[in-house]
């Protein structure tokens, strides 16, 4: 995936950070962290490696200054010095998979290393620990098991003695079945409690974006929602071909040749409507708001779209070009815009025109588990200028996600729908682009970076 200058610096910097004091590059704590960044735990994440590096660095540099979350974010994540850590917590998500992957690899390949490093909860400077006082600790543990509070580090991993083997609390079928209906009662009861404060935030937050909504949703026009073709761009990625919107009216992506595919799964991909979860939950929200028209307001399929629905109506187009080709009518017209790579192996989001401290695009590093994402809200006027089109377009799920709360959950975009708002009360088209960190595919953190006005 393409990446900026700054990411790459530090990502290549990862490799080749060391203490600057000469005499500690034959320390065994710093030649074990080299050990560990070139294992296959963290061979392919450059920013853990980097993260890790940094701190053990700081450490054993006895640096005067504590190792804090604002400096490993401006040191290792290119954060400005003036960011908050309690408005940005990309630190505490990557220091969480940090510490699982340290346990991963101590109980893999650095099973026989003597020492052990550790980043504390709530902390991050690093301890090494001798291994055989490790394994005094856990033998003690297992001679009196006790049920771990939660992390996000699976339950099993945490119970698990030095060689794998489990504690006789896992043993027990019946203590295991309890757990897992106690785990799934707590999960439908946070999950009901998210339900209700999502409602009740919502109409307490609805009026900063009413002005959007009404605009997009009232008067005496339709209104199409069209979520994303998930068939379709399975029918890209597994072609390596990205299909303009042109191609796409006239189904000539029916024709794209794909390998490997039964006869029955080509058929699927071609003819059904697939589409994703987070655009259903978009579809559900924009039916709750007090402007929804059933009457009015359509759902349609991409593939059932025509340009003439898009000259007299409105429309709210899910998803990037990718996946929702139609989103090429509402990015054509910005300054922010998702560009897939030719072999639809990555996308990124392309700035045209960057101002001061803005970068020329922007891409996640979505192979690893806890990553950046970027996404954008466009709001354009629709092909005969007598509607609206707005698109929520992200370069994954976890960035249409962010896009969509920051919607219908905040009040976040309220001071650029204020300075969008004409004298009449209409709307100018503006732009947002925006940053949140995914964790398995779930939004957090999410800010605005960048926005534009027409």
């Amino acid at each position: 995936m393409k990446q900026s200058a700054t990411i790459r610096d530090r990502q290549s910097s990862a490799a080749t950070l060391e203490p600057e004091s000469e005499s500690l590059h034959s320390d065994p704590r710093w030649v074990l962290t080299q050990r560990i960044v070139a294992g296959p735990h963290f061979a392919r994440s450059p920013l853990l490696s980097h993260f890790l590096l940094y701190v053990v660095s700081e450490m054993l540099a006895g640096r005067p200054d504590p190792i804090s979350e604002h400096r490993i974010g401006v040191a290792v994540f290119g954060r400005p010095a003036s960011y908050r850590t309690d408005e940005d917590n990309i630190v505490r998500n990557y220091a969480r998979q940090l510490r699982k992957r340290l346990a991963e690899h101590f109980a893999g390949t650095g099973r026989g290393e003597p020492l052990r490093i550790r980043i504390p909860v709530g902390g991050y400077i690093p301890s090494f620990i001798n291994a055989v006082s490790i394994r005094l600790d856990e033998k003690t543990a297992l001679d009196a098991p006790t049920v771990a509070g939660p992390s996000s580090e699976p339950v099993r991993q945490r119970d698990a003695g030095p060689d794998g083997s489990e504690n006789g609390f896992w043993r027990s079928p019946a203590l295991r079945s309890r757990l897992v209906l106690v785990c799934a009662c707590a999960l439908l009861v946070g999950l009901s409690y998210l339900a209700i404060y999502r409602i009740v935030r919502h109409r307490a937050d609805g009026d900063a974006s009413r002005v959007l909504w009404r605009a997009l949703l009232a008067g005496s026009a339709s209104t199409y929602i069209v979520p994303p073709d998930a068939g379709f761009n399975l029918l890209e990625d597994m072609s390596r071909r990205s299909v303009p919107l042109a191609s796409y009216i006239k189904g000539n992506f029916a024709d794209m040749p794909l390998a490997s595919v039964n006869n029955h799964t080509d058929q699927d991909l071609r003819t059904q409507q697939y589409t994703d979860f987070v655009s259903m939950q978009i579809v559900a929200t924009v039916a709750r708001r007090p402007e929804f028209d059933p009457h009015r307001v359509l759902l349609r399929f991409p593939r059932d779209l025509r340009l003439d629905d898009l000259k007299a109506a409105n429309a709210l187009i899910i998803g990037s070009v990718s996946a929702n080709p139609w989103a090429a009518l509402v990015d054509s017209n910005a300054n922010f815009r998702i560009v897939p790579s030719q072999d639809m192996e990555s996308a990124a989001i392309v700035n045209s025109k960057p101002l001061q401290g803005e970068a020329p695009f922007y891409a996640s590093h979505w192979n690893e588990p806890a990553h950046e994402t970027y996404a954008l809200i466009l709001f354009f006027p629709n092909l005969d200028a007598s509607g609206h089109l707005l698109a929520v377009e992200g370069l994954d799920v976890a960035g249409t996600e962010a896009a969509a709360e920051l919607l219908f959950l905040g009040d976040s975009i309220a001071p650029i729908l204020k300075s969008a708002q004409r004298a009449d009360g209409t709307l100018r088209p503006f732009e947002i682009l925006l940053r949140s960190t995914s964790i398995q595919s779930n939004a957090a953190g999410t800010q605005i970076i960048a926005s534009r006005l027409h």
